[in-house]
């Protein structure tokens, strides 16, 4: 028994800190005081603050794209832990200037206790990557994916095209429903007004949105999101093809409600 505890993956938690307007940082931990990792970190003061408040030494940072919403942090938080790796794409090493280990779609490594997949989910811009957490130690796996996928939504096709955001879509709707999708902004409300003003008749997505509604009047999270209700609710996970997302996209991008 005491060797399978040790065994068990240290990474069991993740936590979100509301930072900006409207961005997360994510945190990847176990007990405290522990190690930890931090996703996209678009500003350092709160995650430093965050973290030492709960006794947790950074060990990793992990980007999924280059925007400076996420990964502005990355120099002032290397100054407080200059040991921490800095881990994003490799094809984006001119726009992440400080990663220490460059990754592309299919790799594989081990963070924490628990292996790390990297997909590659170009759309939003040319590199975009995600990273999967697989269930381990009876969590449900996780899923940091950046502005690629959004609660009810995904990102705006900056550098991509239609084709690829939809494959990009298709693979993260394929990973194991009870999978928790950490998306890096709460527009999750908004993706729900659009959706059901497209889809006024779908049940599933005007209970979706009631409940976020009710989630945002007490000023919570409305994150994490899973995999199986992305499937269910999110138009753009639902495109049949390239062109019918080409068509939803472009009705959100110009959608004033």
């Amino acid at each position: 028994m005491q060797q399978a505890a040790t065994a068990a993956p240290i990474a069991s938690r993740v936590s979100l800190i509301p930072v900006l307007s409207d961005n997360y940082v994510f945190v990847l931990h176990g007990d405290q005081p522990g190690p930890a990792v931090v996703v996209d970190p678009a500003v350092a003061e709160p995650v430093i603050t965050w973290l030492e408040q709960r006794q947790l030494e950074l060990t990793a940072i992990l980007h999924t794209h280059h925007h400076h919403d996420h990964i502005g942090g990355t120099p002032q938080l290397l100054q407080h832990w200059p040991q921490a790796a800095v881990i994003a794409s490799s094809a984006d090493l001119a726009r992440i200037p400080l990663q220490t280990q460059g990754v592309q779609g299919g790799d594989r490594f081990e963070l924490l206790g628990r292996t790390v997949q990297v997909i590659d989910v170009p759309g939003h811009t040319a590199h975009h990557i995600a990273f999967y957490l697989a269930p381990a130690g009876g969590d449900s796996g996780h899923l940091f994916c950046g502005d690629t996928l959004f609660a009810g939504g995904c990102g705006r096709l900056f550098e991509g095209t239609p084709e690829q955001m939809h494959r990009s879509l298709q693979q993260l709707a394929a990973l194991p429903g009870p999978t928790q999708v950490w998306c890096a902004h709460e527009y999750t409300a908004g993706n729900l007004r659009w959706a059901a003003a497209e889809a006024p008749t779908d049940r599933a997505i005007s209970e979706r949105l009631t409940t976020t509604l009710a989630l945002r009047e007490q000023e919570q999270p409305t994150l994490p999101s899973t995999i199986a209700l992305e499937r269910a609710t999110n138009l753009f996970v639902r495109a049949e093809s390239p062109e019918v997302l080409r068509h939803l996209r472009g009705h959100k991008d110009l959608w004033k409600g």
